[in-house]
């Protein structure tokens, strides 16, 4: 028995293939304007878990890049202040020897003394150096100033630093230590090589005129100066580490960037022929329903 085929029929189904093409036409439309393919989850239920797990890992390497270079940035300014550190003790090791010389006399030896009386206060600015806001040389209590010459009673070589490390996340489970405490660069309490000790020593050996005892300073000023190169080679080992990450994070950011672009990125030039070729097809679709819709009860009764 044959089907008898309606113009109602027709209509619907010709409304249906239309309303198909304009849908693929539209979904090929969003692609191109927004560059994915996947824009929302039904456009990939199982791609859309991959690319939000790729976000979420993107974002996380991306801040630990932030803290990478953070810790970079501190470990920089260490290297800079261990830097002045050895200029100035490289300086009173200079004239710890001159003041030594038996031919100086009292006039000379009292300009040594204030030479070395102002690099001592040198030396204490250096201490309380900050970076952003931060006291690098005081451990954990970062906001407060190790070496406080206001305190009362003020004495730079029975200062106590905090002690606790400051830390940078830079991987899953990887924290990296990037400061330096001043007990370690410039001395305990009771050491007789703490950099503050060393400086009073010199300036009372050198107010004593007693040139054994000036020369006698030179093994404690040599030994800060030795520990002061060991800080900062530290410093400098802890550098290497952070760069080795800066550049593991790097590459981690491209595979994680390439990862989400396979997933989620559309093909633009496949995006602009499947376009072409939808709306040759709409095209189509409207030509030949025209030439099939158009007859009516008055074409059939001529």
């Amino acid at each position: 028995m044959a089907l008898r085929v309606t113009p109602g029929m027709m209509h619907m189904q010709l409304s249906r293939n239309l309303n198909r093409n304009l849908t693929q036409m539209d979904s090929l439309q969003e692609q191109m304007t927004t560059g994915r393919k996947i824009n929302k989850p039904s456009d990939d239920p199982v791609g859309i878990t991959y690319a939000l797990r790729y976000r979420t890992e993107i974002a996380s390497n991306d801040q630990y890049t932030k803290n990478a270079d953070a810790a970079h940035s501190w470990l920089d300014f260490n290297d800079t202040l261990l830097n002045q550190a050895g200029e100035i003790m490289k300086r009173v090791k200079e004239l710890t020897v001159q003041g030594s010389n038996g031919t100086n006399p009292p006039e000379a030896l009292e300009n040594i003394k204030n030479e070395i009386s102002q690099l001592k206060n040198q030396m204490i600015d250096i201490s309380n150096s900050k970076l952003n806001g931060k006291y690098v040389f005081n451990g954990q209590t970062f906001d407060k100033m190790p070496y406080d010459p206001n305190v009362a009673g003020f004495d730079a070589k029975a200062v106590t630093t905090d002690a606790g490390d400051v830390s940078y996340a830079v991987g899953v489970g990887v924290t990296l230590p990037v400061n330096l405490t001043g007990n370690s660069v410039f001395g305990n309490i009771g050491e007789n090589d703490n950099v503050f000790a060393v400086f009073d020593n010199v300036m009372t050996a050198l107010s004593s005129g007693i040139y054994t005892n000036i020369s006698n300073q030179l093994s404690s000023v040599e030994n800060r100066t030795s520990k002061i190169l060991n800080a900062r080679s530290e410093n400098g080992a802890r550098v290497n580490r952070v760069e080795l990450m800066q550049n593991r994070l790097d590459d981690l950011g491209l595979n994680l960037t390439g990862m989400q672009s396979k997933t989620e990125d559309a093909d633009y030039e496949k995006l602009l022929i499947d376009s072409k070729i939808n709306e040759n097809i709409y095209q189509a679709s409207l030509s030949v329903g025209a030439k099939v819709i158009t007859p009516s009860l008055v074409d059939f009764l001529r």
